[in-house]
């Protein structure tokens, strides 16, 4: 639906669309006396613990799990244990937030048999969840697993990404654990985005571990005074993370040894210099087959103006060092693919053009979208092979033995980019591209326009007026103070925000 106005000159002119975005009520949310916002996590080895979180009103101070081996038949809870939670308070207040008091409870669930699939609820005795089903890793094992991996949620969490997790879900069921790249919500403190984020995945989230890591968005300053950022208040009430990271970064820096695989999750906003010692000794030591990491920050920045160096320059000789196969990144909005040189730890395979080294993964699943950067990967010393604009995405990683499999999909389930690495015994990975299964390439020029479109000759008209300048960001507004458009240009580190009437004047 377009809407027409006549304005000055404009007659008839078609402005574009406004989006009319949803409206919470405060009491959408308050925590009451039932459970909710649970979510399942993993410890360091996935085949014997497990953790899970949930949330209850401050009246609840004593909670419980209740976990049983699951069986076909309806009433194996006769043999479930009961485990009392750690609670804790959260006071919104203190982040000057809307009145939300609430308590969390934590609980660990230890000696579980591998291989196994369990059952659990939460309550405080009287109120409980449903009974929510998850299935601990085998014992040193080399059979098939998957797990997903996704980049910003961030922006529209509940209007959009709530699809793409969706969607996931349907594509792999049997995923055994979501990589949270960075930035989950815009504002890390906000209530309200974290409800979002918790009602978007629904009962996925305990269901399916959650291996979050924090982008720069989880921190933020406390108040306008606060000097210092701060990780957001939520991160340690609602997760219960491996507790084996860096002094003074637990649970924002850890690992796990899934299968023949160990994952580490790096926290690329603080303290990088005591992260590459600990992350140097825990690829140096272990015998895991597959080495996976994941951070925020890309080391090779997808989007213009993003670039990293000083954490590129700390990490990629390490990651070379210790072959690491692959590292899944976010926070620059967009979707980039490609491999490192010299030729490190991946061999040539199908579809290739040279011995190239890790493989890096940048992704998006929010619905914000940045362009990507104009000259790919240049100067670098990386190749960028595979790359998408206005597309949310999700990963599905699969390991079997000696391969894993890597397949990207758009929210509407399209398989978007594909590859395979293959171990050699004493040579580098074989890289297998599956460029011909995947749908063509998107970009803004050829998806739906994410900005709103400028009237004709009015784009023109302000890179003659600003050269150098580009066009960034176009928004329209109607509301009672404002009717026209705002827009962003920026040259270089150089950035200036305008007012253009509907005709695309500016106004001085």
């Amino acid at each position: 639906m377009l809407v027409s106005v006549t304005f000055g000159k404009t007659f008839g002119q078609q402005l574009p669309r406004i989006y009319k975005a949803p409206e919470f009520d405060v009491e959408w949310r308050q925590p009451t006396n039932h459970p909710d916002r649970i979510v399942l996590s993993y410890g360091e080895d996935p085949s014997t613990t497990a953790s899970v979180t949930w949330r209850t009103s401050s009246e609840i101070d004593t909670a419980y799990a209740e976990i049983a081996i699951a069986t076909a038949a309806p009433k194996f809870w006769r043999n479930a244990s009961t485990i009392k939670a750690v609670t804790t308070t959260f006071d919104a207040l203190e982040i000057n937030e809307a009145e939300v008091l609430a308590n969390y409870h934590s609980v660990w669930f230890p000696d579980l048999k591998s291989g196994t699939t369990y059952a659990y609820r939460v309550g405080d005795g009287k109120r409980w969840s449903e009974w929510i089903q998850f299935k601990t890793a085998p014992m040193e094992s080399k059979d098939r697993f998957s797990f997903l991996y996704v980049g910003d949620t961030q922006n529209f969490i509940l209007e959009l990404w709530s699809r793409l997790i969706r969607e996931s879900y349907k594509k792999a069921p049997d995923a055994r654990f979501i990589v949270h790249a960075g930035d989950l919500v815009n504002n890390a403190h906000n209530e309200q985005q974290w409800q979002e984020w918790f009602d978007a995945g629904g009962w996925i989230h305990g269901t399916i571990g959650a291996f979050p890591i924090p982008g720069n968005h989880e921190y933020r300053n406390l108040t306008p005074e606060a000097s210092e950022r701060s990780l957001s208040l939520q991160w340690k009430h609602q997760f219960t993370l491996p507790d084996n990271g860096p002094e003074g970064l637990e649970e924002t820096a850890y690992f796990m040894d899934y299968q023949n695989m160990r994952i580490i999750g790096l926290n690329s906003n603080v303290d990088h210099q005591k992260q590459a010692k600990w992350v140097e000794k825990l690829l140096s030591e272990t015998d895991k087959d597959w080495k996976i990491v994941t951070f925020h920050h890309p080391l090779f920045s997808a989007s213009d103006g993003r670039d990293n160096k000083e954490w590129r320059e700390l990490m990629k000789p390490i990651f070379d060092k210790y072959e690491v196969d692959l590292v899944l990144q976010g926070h620059d909005h967009s979707y980039a693919r490609g491999r490192v040189s010299p030729n490190e730890n991946v061999l040539d395979g199908v579809n290739m053009r040279d011995k190239t080294g890790t493989v890096y993964v940048v992704s998006v699943s929010g619905g914000k979208m940045y362009g990507l950067r104009k000259n790919a990967w240049e100067g670098y010393e990386a190749q960028r092979d595979r790359a998408a604009e206005n597309t949310q995405l999700f990963q599905v990683i699969t390991i079997e033995n000696d391969k894993l499999s890597f397949e990207s999909y758009t929210a509407v389930g399209e398989l978007y980019d594909a590859f395979d690495l293959i171990k050699k015994a004493g040579q580098p990975n074989e890289f297998v591209g599956r460029d011909n299964e995947a749908i063509a390439e998107r970009r803004f020029s050829n998806t739906i326009p994410y900005q709103d479109p400028l009237p004709e000759g009015a784009e023109e008209s302000l890179l003659s007026r600003y050269p150098g300048y580009e066009v960034n960001g176009v928004r329209f507004v109607n509301d009672n103070e404002f009717i026209g458009y705002k827009v962003r240009l920026d040259k270089e580190g150089e950035r200036k925000e305008l007012s253009l009437d509907v005709n695309g004047k500016i106004l001085e």
